[in-house]
Order: structure tokens, then sequence, then C-alpha cells
């Protein structure tokens, strides 16, 4: 597999030069800073992703070659449009992206035989659960914008459900690889529709609730709405019944609108979204000015460097929490359409390359964990772009990699080291012609 690694050490090479070539055109701006800084970040940049990648080559060689550049990709426009904010946040940014990495290391060379995962799924879920819940503990829990969704405890600030997301998909792959045929043995069609024994709709009742419960006690709709997808998608694969699909998403659907109508922080926030013109100047601005953004930076944007980060003469912000919520706003207004459909094709490679990984393992909890980790991350980055963009309403999730937030990019090199782990075991098995052990029938087949 030398030539895979090979290609992904190439891949690297022209992330690094697209991070010194921002850096550079950031610095343009202020010529006080012109001289070679921009070159001596993108060479830490780059030396650091050169002993990660030599990394990989000794641990997985095997593995994917293209998801570490492309996670490296939307790190180095993180980094970029970061520092064009502040130059502090950055810093902390790089710290933590370096600290990510050692736990992507760690992750790799702990959890090689990642099989031993499903020995301790309920701990694991149990762990996931008390994080989500963990932000309204007294004391250490944290309210932003209404939602609880921050831990803070001493000098340490974290969101814990970015982790809280990989626990729960791990124990989900681990369930539904044992348990799946309890939903289809015995199924019924009732006008055209697929369903399971009512006996046995008890797993999707139970996600269902968790993610209503979510909805009320945290006042998250993005991570309700994130977490009951990934449950979605990790059903559909196991099962192959579209129609269970669908039944979940009705049911979501009828859970939400009841919760929105009775609420009033959730009623509040799809207020917001359906009607922001209603209070443009204190509820409906975020939203507004990150529409504004985008509109502004027209199809090649306005350059790196070059939007409006504060009202000029002041300290008001022109576009709030341009570092967290609305930083996809402030790309599309440097870099434009162009920029952002760059930016999103980024998002649906690393999705095929994750989903393909899934299709590539030959045993149900491979399958089942390459999809759900893939699917979490794919609409967590749906649902920050789709909230900025009126698609639907803003949540407080990080767009993964890209924005600010030790926790997010923490956790997401984690989901890829997982991710990695899983592809090396498959494409090694697939070059070596190995018979799947028969532990599983294939996913989707009927019982």
């Amino acid at each position: 597999m030398t030539r895979a690694r090979n290609r992904e050490l190439l891949a690297l090479i022209p992330v690094a030069l697209l991070l010194t070539a921002g850096f550079a055109a950031v610095f343009a701006q202020d010529h006080s800073k012109l001289g070679n800084l921009s070159l001596t970040y993108g060479a830490y940049f780059f030396a650091v992703c050169l002993a990660t990648h030599v990394y990989l080559r000794i641990r997985l060689p095997h593995a994917d070659p293209y998801l570490f550049p492309l996670m490296a990709l939307l790190t180095a426009f993180g980094l970029v449009m970061i520092y064009r904010i502040d130059e502090s946040l950055a810093r902390d940014q790089a710290n933590w992206f370096v600290f990510g990495l050692v736990l992507f290391a760690l992750t790799i060379q702990f959890l090689r035989d990642y099989e031993v995962l499903e020995r301790y799924r309920y701990i694991i879920a149990t762990a996931g659960i008390l994080l989500l819940l963990a932000p309204r503990l007294p004391g250490i829990g944290e309210q932003v914008n209404g939602a609880y969704l921050g831990v803070k405890i001493g000098p340490i600030s974290f969101q814990p459900s970015e982790f809280a997301k990989i626990a729960i998909v791990v124990f989900l792959a681990s369930y539904l690889r044992e348990n799946r045929e309890v939903l289809i043995v015995g199924a019924r069609r009732i006008l055209g529709v697929t369903l399971p024994p009512i006996k046995h709709f008890g797993p999707m009742l139970v996600v269902w609730g968790a993610s209503m419960l979510l909805l009320v006690f945290i006042r998250d709709l993005g991570t309700s709405l994130m977490f009951f997808a990934a449950f979605l998608a990790l059903l559909y694969v196991a099962t192959g019944r579209f129609s269970f699909v669908v039944i979940g998403m009705i049911l979501f659907l009828l859970g939400a609108w009841f919760i929105v109508a009775t609420v009033p922080h959730v009623h509040d926030r799809v207020e917001i979204w359906l009607h922001p013109y209603h209070d443009p100047q204190n509820t409906g601005y975020q939203i507004l000015q990150s529409i504004f953004a985008q509109a502004d930076g027209g199809i090649f944007g306005k350059g790196f460097g070059q939007a409006l980060i504060t009202v000029p003469g002041t300290n008001n912000t022109m576009l709030p929490a341009a570092q967290t919520d609305t930083i996809y706003s402030l790309i599309v207004n440097e870099l434009g359409l162009f920029g952002a459909c760059g930016l999103i094709a980024t998002y649906l490679l690393i999705t095929a390359r994750g989903f393909k990984i899934a299709l590539l393992a030959d045993d149900g909890f491979s399958k089942l964990l390459a999809t759900g980790l893939t699917a979490v991350f794919a609409i967590q980055a749906f649902v920050i772009i789709g909230g900025v963009t009126r698609v639907i309403p803003l949540t407080g999730v990080t767009l993964p990699f890209v924005s600010y937030g030790g926790s997010s990019i923490v956790a997401n090199f984690v989901l890829l080291a997982l991710l990695l782990l899983i592809s090396n075991r498959a494409r090694r098995e697939a070059e070596e012609g190995r018979v799947p052990s028969g532990r599983d029938e294939p996913l989707g087949a009927p019982a």
C-alpha cells in the first residue's frame, strides 16, 4: 500500500500551500506583517501533517489515503479564517489541532482492535448520555443563547455533545448489529409499507424519545436532529427497510412540532428562523447579517481579509459569532459562491469516502460503525450550513474542523481515527482476498 500512502503525502502538499497562500493574503492587508511569516506557518503546518502521515504509514498502511488530507484541508480553511478574526483564537485553535492529532495517534495506538468497543457498549452509552446531560448540571453547565451546550470546570470549557456523538454511534452500531433481526422478522406490509412487529418497535421509540428529551432538556434542535438522523441511517443500513426511515422521520417531525408548540425557547428559535425581519436589530440580527454577508460575497468573493468583521469606527460586531456559528458566512463573503462550493464539496468527498469504507467492511459492526460516524459528521455539517442559510433553524453546533472550538476538533480527530482503523482492516482484507468470517450475514438482507 505504498502507493496509497504516497497519494496521501502528495495530497498534503497543496493543502500546506493553500494555508500559506491564505495567510499571505491576510497579511497583505496589514503591511506591517508582510514577510516570511506565512511561509513559516505553512512550514509548521506541513511538518505536523507530515509527522502524522509518517505515523499512518507505519501503523495503518492500508487505510484510506484521502480522508486525512481532506480533513487537513478543512482545518487549514479554519485556521486562516479564525486568524483573520482574532490572532489569539487562531493560536488556540492551532494548539487544539496539535492536541487533536496526538489523541488521534493514541486512539489508533490503543484501539487497533476496535471491536472491543462492542463489549462495553452499555458503559459507552451511559457515558454518552451523561455527557449530553452534563450542561444542565448546576455549577458546571453553561447556557448559550438559551441552549445548554457547554460545560465549564475551572479554566476548562468544552461541549460534551461533540464526544457524546461518538459514544452514541458506537452503542447504536453494536446494538443494531446484534438485534437487527428482530426488526425484520415478522414484519408486515400494510398499504405497501413494511412495518416491524409492534413489540419490536421499541428501539426506534426509545431513540425518538431520547431525541425529544434533548429538545426539551438542553434545548438544542441541532444536536437532537443530528443524533436521530444518524440513528435512521444506521437503521436503514442494518435492516434495508426504507419504510423504517420514513416512519422515523414522521415520528421526529410530529415530536418536533409538538415541542415547538409547547417549549418557549424552541418556539422562539423557530420564529426567528421563519420571521427574522420581525426584530432585525435584536433576535433576527445574527441570521440576517449571515445572509447579507453571503449575498455580499457574490460569485468569487471579496478576497481573503476583505470582509468586514466589525462596524467601521466601532467595536460592534458586523457578523456575530463569526469564529463559530457563522464562520461559513464569513468564508462565503471572502471566497464567494465558488469558495462555498469548494468547502461543501470537501464535506461531500469526506462523506463519500466514509460510506465507501462502510461498503468495503465485511462485518456488521464495522459497517454500521463507519456508516454512523460518517452520517453524524455529514449531518453536523448540514445542520450548521443549513442554519446560516436559513434552510433550518440556526443551532449551536460547530462546522467540523473549521469552526473555532477545541472539543469539536479533538472529537472529530477521534472520529477520523476510528474511520481509518476500519478502513485499514477492510482494505487489507480486500487486498488479501480474505473471505468474510461469516459472523454476520450481509446487512439489509431479509432474514
